[in-house]
């Protein structure tokens, strides 16, 4: 039956292509038409999506940043997904730089990645040198003013609630309260080598949530106040034990579901983090696994260190903050998490973790877990990697992404995969940064180069519709 059902499905790949599909069918492949795609952007500026929380509350605008190389964007802006009117939202000053820019799920504010205002030799752009800000997207760019999200505090006494460094790539939990990000630390990142009595800087993942705000001592020009809490809710360490679940960094995290997740135990944990983390194998290479922290609902109690660090060590997790491993694959044929950038994604419901790793053959696929743990279950099939960070439909039944240059479908249960747009040639593919569903989970919003000046491409911002 199973190989009946094949050389049907093959079949009506085959007819469709012959009709009225341009792009090519593979096994494991929906036979639907490819949809018309939409072109919001036009012109040679820089633009750079997201790969979480591009869209509006309401669905009718997109936001982005004009990055062009590196972090060299100058303004936030969002398109309006019916008219194509371009409307700027921040303009950074004072020699600053901004990006990586998502909306709350719920208001008309975003929240972004601003760089140092007034640079100086010794305060650059940098990974533990940019906060995050909140700005509202109803007024006027020219009368708006930043809010900061994280507070700073570098010179001791530190202040709880406030971290050292920099923080990156802010996405609010679906409650639109608790924001999270990876961070750096300036303070730890002036120790070039791990001692007995001292840490080095290393990534790790952070949380803001408005408990209250966050006053600091002006005693250093880049301090500042803030009007959130923040902690850190990981544990690293420079040489991770091997085969041990210590890690040496956490990274590219997600919210568990839009009210948590149930636990073994049938009690619900409010809010978690899903995240990956570099361990260490038996046989000493570095790989990604799947981590999740499940998180307090007091941010504010110190754990097993104080919540701000000191002058060597890195800030503490607060009490109550549980780190555990979900994923163990070393003895794979590919171990560890594999394929493009890509940041965990949880299901509505918070039941299923997802993730990218490689089968056997060597080619990325999307893979869940439960936030429980268990063994991974593999749900696409495809004959080709899968080539871009991903997102959830909000009904939980369908993840999207780019995949063989077509932005593409796939069902969560079954992984049959359904091409949306034609495959197109390499320097006009959908862009890896993003692939994200809009609030009513009918359109989804990415990247692709495309010629607006001359044969210049300049990456513009597409829509392609979701058949429900």
């Amino acid at each position: 039956m199973r190989l009946f059902a094949t050389a049907v499905r093959l079949t009506a790949c085959l007819l469709a292509a012959l009709t009225m599909n341009p792009s090519p069918c593979q096994a494991g492949e929906s036979a639907a038409a490819t949809h018309p795609e939409k072109k919001l952007t036009r012109g040679p500026s820089g633009r750079v999506l997201t790969n979480t929380g591009v869209w509006s509350p309401d669905g009718e605008w997109i936001v982005y940043d004009t990055r062009q190389v590196d972090f060299d964007g100058d303004t936030i802006e969002m398109v309006n997904v019916k008219t194509g009117e371009v409307r700027e939202v921040y303009r950074a000053k004072n020699g600053a730089h901004c990006g990586v820019v998502t909306f709350h799920p719920h208001e008309n504010k975003v929240v972004f990645i601003l760089g140092p205002e007034n640079p100086t030799s010794d305060w650059q752009y940098g990974m533990f040198h940019r906060q995050g800000v909140i700005v509202p997207t109803d007024q006027p760019a020219a009368t708006t003013k930043a809010v900061n999200l994280d507070a700073r505090d570098i010179t001791p006494p530190f202040t709880p609630g406030a971290l050292r460094g920099g923080s990156h790539v802010h996405v609010w939990d679906a409650a639109g309260d608790w924001v999270s990000f990876t961070y750096e630390d300036h303070l730890l990142a002036q120790f070039k080598e791990p001692t007995a009595t001292n840490d080095i800087n290393l990534r790790n993942i952070g949380v803001s949530a408005p408990v209250r705000a966050v006053r600091v001592s002006k005693d250093h020009p880049r301090n500042h106040d803030a009007d959130y809490f923040t902690v850190l809710i990981a544990r690293t360490t420079a040489n991770p034990k091997p085969g041990s679940d210590e890690i040496k960094k956490a990274f590219e995290e997600g919210w568990v579901g839009a009210k948590g997740y149930v636990r073994a135990d049938g009690k619900r944990q409010r809010r978690a983090l899903a995240f990956q983390g570099h361990v260490v194998t038996t046989q000493g290479e570095t790989i990604a696994e799947v981590f999740l922290a499940d998180l307090p609902a007091d941010l504010t109690q110190p754990g097993s260190g104080p919540l701000a660090g000191t002058e060597t060590r890195a800030p503490f997790p607060p009490k109550g903050c549980g780190q555990r491993r979900l994923t163990f694959t070393a003895e794979r044929k590919f171990p560890g998490l594999q394929g493009p950038r890509h940041w965990l994604r949880s299901s509505p419901d918070g039941s299923q973790i997802a993730f990218l790793m490689k089968d056997d053959a060597g080619i990325v696929q999307l893979w869940i877990i439960s936030p429980n743990g268990g063994a991974p279950r593999q749900v696409t099939h495809n004959p080709w990697s899968i080539a871009s960070a991903f997102t959830w439909s909000p009904d939980g039944k369908r993840v999207a992404f780019v995949a063989d240059n077509s932005v593409c479908v796939a069902s969560a249960a079954t992984g049959e995969t359904q091409r949306l747009t034609p495959r197109t040639d390499d320097a006009r593919a959908p862009k890896s940064e993003a692939c994200v569903f809009s609030p009513d989970g009918k359109k989804l919003a990415y990247l692709r180069p495309a010629a607006d000046s001359g044969r210049l491409l300049f990456n513009q911002v597409f829509v392609v519709g979701v058949e429900k």
